[in-house]
């Protein structure tokens, strides 16, 4: 697993109960992006040095910003043009 600042990390929840907890890489301990992360916890704002299990996934800036395409930047065949 590999992380930069800015990107989000994702943890699956692994009980039934429980939630999954988004949130912001604020810090790297390592320079090549492993774990562990200075996280900032989108729910409730606290911050804490994660080292993720293996329910946890890093999504990059990029990754989110693919799935938020324009659609007007986005041919798709059912789009009408005209």
């Amino acid at each position: 697993m590999k992380a930069a600042v800015g990107d989000r990390l994702f943890v699956e929840g692994t009980r039934g109960d429980d939630v999954r907890r988004i949130g912001v890489i604020m810090e790297l301990r390592h320079p090549d992006g492993s774990p562990p992360y200075v996280v900032r916890w989108v729910d409730d704002g606290h911050e804490s040095l994660v080292f993720p299990g293996p329910d946890a996934r890093v999504v990059t800036k990029e990754e989110r910003d693919a799935s938020f395409r324009d659609p007007v930047d986005d041919p798709s065949p059912w789009r009408r043009t005209s």
